[in-house]
Parts: C-alpha cells; sequence; structure tokens
C-alpha cells in the first residue's frame, strides 16, 4: 500500500543543531515504517544558534524538504545590541555577557510586544501563499506545525483553513506559559494578543499533541480539540553505536543542553564548594561538565565561588559525540527550570539520560511530569532547590562507591520513550485525522 504524505512545517531543521531539530528528523527517520511519508518545510536561510552536519545522517536522503527564503529582523537586532553579525543568538532570553545592556533589554521588549507571535511572524503569509499554490499540484493527507517558534502553526493555521487539509499541532514547549514569557515586559494588548492566538491555534487545530502531561491538563482546560501526549526520547541506534561506560580518572558529572538563568542551582554551586573544601578526595577526583550554552549569570556564580577548577565548559558538541559524553559520565545532571511552571517541564535530553543508563540527578523547584518518570524508571534522585544537605550527601554518596568501583544503576524498563515507538503513536494520531 502507498504511504500517505504529511507535511511538516519546522522552523528548526539541519545543519541546525539543538532539542528542536532532533524531535521531528527522529519522527521523519521513523515515519515511513507506520505508512506516512513526510515532506519537510523549511525557510532556507534562518537564523541558527547552532550548526549539527551530522543530524543528516538520520534522515533519508530521498525526503523531500521544500524551502523558501525568510526574513527576519535578527541583522538589525545584531547591529542595536552591538553584535557582530556572525554571532550566535542563544535561546530563550539567554545572555552571553555579563550583564544584560540597555538596548538589550529595549529589544527584548520589542520582541515581546512587536513581534507576535515571535520575530519569524514575516514568512507567515508567504509561506501561505507558497504552501497553497504548492498543495494545488501535489496531494498532501495531513498537515504538521512544530512550535516554538508558534508562527509554524500559524502556517499550519492558514494553510489548513484555505485547504481544508486536516492538521496536527505539535507543542514541544508551551507558548503563554512558557518560563520567559513574564520576562517579555509584555503590553496589556500585546498579551492579549499572544492568549488570543494561542486560542485560536488550540481550538481550530484538529489534533494536538504535547510533550507532557502537565502540558495536556493545562491545556485541556481551555480547549476541546483532542490532545495526545507524544513525549520527547530516545533512539536506541544512537546508543547502539557507542560504548559501555567505565570509570573515568575523575568521578565526571554532566549536565547537557543550556544552561539559562533559571536554571542556576545555587545549591549545587555551594555543595560542591563545601565538599572540595571538606574533603581532598573529592577535591582532587571530581568534575563538572557543562556541555551546552551557559548563561553569563551562571558562570558568575560559579567564578565567584572559586570553582573554577572544578568545572569544565564545553561549546556546543553534535549529538553524536553528546551520546558519549552521557554514557562516559559517572553522573548525569538534570536541573528543571526554576519557574511556575517548572512541574510541566520534560526536557527532550532527560530521555537520552535514561539510555544511557547512567545514575541522574534531578534537581527541581517542584515535582511534577519529570521526578514522576524518574521514579518510574528508577534511573535516579529528585533533589529540590532547597536541600543542599541532601545533595551533598548524595553528591558524595555516588563518590564513594565510584571510588570503591561500585558505581552503578539498575534502571527499570524505557521501551516506549524510544522515538521509533513514539512515532507509531504519532502514525496513529495521523491516522485518525486522515481517515
Amino acid at each position: 500500500m502507498k504511504n500517505k504524505k504529511v507535511l511538516i512545517i519546522t522552523y528548526y531543521w539541519p545543519p541546525s543543531g539543538g532539542s528542536g531539530v532532533q524531535r521531528w528528523v527522529k519522527f521523519t527517520k521513523y515515519l515511513r515504517r507506520f505508512g506516512w511519508e513526510p515532506i519537510i518545510y523549511t525557510p532556507s536561510n534562518p537564523e541558527r544558534p547552532a550548526i549539527d552536519e551530522t543530524l543528516f545522517r538520520d534522515i533519508p536522503e530521498d525526503i523531500k524538504t521544500i524551502t523558501t527564503q525568510i526574513w527576519e529582523p535578527y541583522s538589525f537586532y545584531k547591529k542595536f545590541v552591538g553584535l557582530n553579525k556572525e554571532d550566535k543568538l542563544g535561546s530563550g532570553l539567554m545572555n552571553s555577557g555579563n550583564e544584560k545592556s540597555f538596548l538589550q533589554n529595549i529589544s527584548i521588549w520589542i520582541r515581546g510586544n512587536f513581534f507576535i507571535p515571535d520575530a519569524r511572524k514575516f514568512w507567515i503569509k508567504p509561506s501561505i501563499k507558497f504552501l497553497q499554490n504548492y498543495l494545488q499540484h501535489n496531494e498532501i493527507n495531513a498537515i504538521i506545525s512544530t512550535g516554538p517558534p508558534h508562527s509554524m502553526h500559524m502556517i499550519a493555521h492558514g494553510v489548513s483553513k484555505k485547504t481544508s487539509i486536516p492538521w496536527l499541532a505539535d507543542f514541544r514547549d508551551p507558548w503563554t506559559n512558557i518560563d520567559f514569557f513574564e520576562d517579555l515586559n509584555l503590553s496589556f494588548f500585546a498579551r492579549r494578543k499572544h492568549h488570543k492566538l494561542e486560542k485560536k491555534v488550540l481550538d481550530q487545530a484538529d489534533s494536538i499533541v504535547v510533550v507532557s502531561p502537565t502540558m495536556k491538563t493545562e491545556f485541556s482546560e481551555v480547549t476541546h480539540t483532542p490532545i495526545r501526549i507524544i513525549t520527547n526520547g530516545y533512539d536506541s541506534d544512537d546508543f547502539n553505536k557507542v560504548i559501555e561506560y567505565s570509570p573515568n580518572k575523575k568521578f565526571t558529572l554532566s549536565h547537557i543542553g543550556m544552561m539559562t538563568p533559571t536554571r542556576n542551582p545555587e545549591i549545587l554551586w555551594d555543595a560542591i564548594k563545601e565538599l572540595s573544601s571538606e574533603n581532598n578526595e573529592f577535591n582532587a577526583s571530581f568534575q563538572l561538565q557543562l556541555i551546552g550554552k551557559v548563561d553569563a549569570s551562571i558562570r558568575k556564580s560559579i567564578s565567584g565561588r572559586s570553582l573554577d577548577s572544578l568545572v569544565k565548559f564545553i561549546e556546543y558538541v553534535p549529538h553524536t559525540e553528546i551520546i558519549k559524553y552521557q554514557k562516559h559520565s559517572e553522573a548525569l545532571l538534570l536541573i528543571v527550570n526554576n519557574t511556575p511552571n517548572a512541574n510541566l517541564i520534560l526536557t527532550g535530553k532527560f530521555f537520552e539520560y535514561l539510555a544511557a543508563k547512567r545514575p541522574i540527578i534531578c534537581i527541581s523547584p517542584v515535582e511534577g511530569d519529570m521526578s514522576n518518570i524518574l521514579k518510574e524508571t528508577n534511573s535516579g534522585t529528585f533533589i529540590s532547590y532547597s536541600e543542599k544537605e541532601v545533595l551533598k550527601s548524595h553528591l558524595l554518596t555516588l563518590f564513594k562507591k565510584w571510588k570503591e568501583g561500585e558505581l552503578s544503576i539498575d534502571i527499570g524498563q524505557t521501551e516506549d520513550y524510544s522515538r521509533e515507538r513514539l512515532t507509531e503513536v504519532l502514525a496513529q494520531e495521523l491516522n485518525k485525522l486522515s481517515s
């Protein structure tokens, strides 16, 4: 039987790197196995916060990719705040300098109040026109939009409305409940417009996919559109290619991914500082690896405690290399944003941590979706932002087990979080839409 076709509208696509790319690269890798042929629509010239050519390995060579040019205001932004044209912009409200400048604060206000839903808004109308013409000559059975950026949902909304092709909206992160939404300094009118557009997407999509149970609960309170949870996951193929863990010369605790201002665990820096002062062995044999972009405020917290000799900063590395760091660490650090929406945060890297089968230390302000799976899989320890002594004790316990050659973990069943299994669930949703 011939596969049905699904048009996937995504801003992030290789050679762009990062977690926002990996989710849909992996779905694309496996969709054909479940009766769907993916066709990608993405900008040809996006602002790429990172480059990762290795992600092309997961995309079947004959997958059709449609591109058009996008105009974004980032060149003006860079000039406005004194950045070079080649400088990469961080996600959210990350800052690479020491403090946010007056001009950066103004730019954040402009971003939140004038670029609604986001800076890719200028691609919405041209994309609707382009895709409407494309669909007059090409048969498509379903449309998927993935956000953020939520302009992708507005493109899908326009195309679906004009063509009556069923539309599935995938939310990798919340919209008005994302961690930095309140930091955009929104006017009453801008806030109302964000909520209005979010409601339009939730009500007019034919199906909604979210990545966490709490996000589903929150959306269900404001819309009657069917909502399915499809979390992020891990790809077994990635981990099968990497040799198993063997102890390092130093006890290595690794954090993979961005560390934003809301992921600044002061108790961790204090715990490491105190342990290194109290225990000579710990001071000589402990290493924290921060792999990915780290906000200036966090670097300041670390250097302010004179921990530079114990912390190793590693900039963005290809996804294939990240797997090696995960599997070859003594333990993995997971930081949940210290924000009001912490209970719904379920990061993509968490599921790869599960597949790496190393002990996880999860520091979070509250228990929520992350801690529930942590308990379900017996994959690590949950510690709140206020439990410094608990954190110290746990770090020391793991350290001693490592010294004695007895650091191991028996993780429970994780098959439901494999990328292939999650793609099967996605295909089931598409089958419902197109039946």
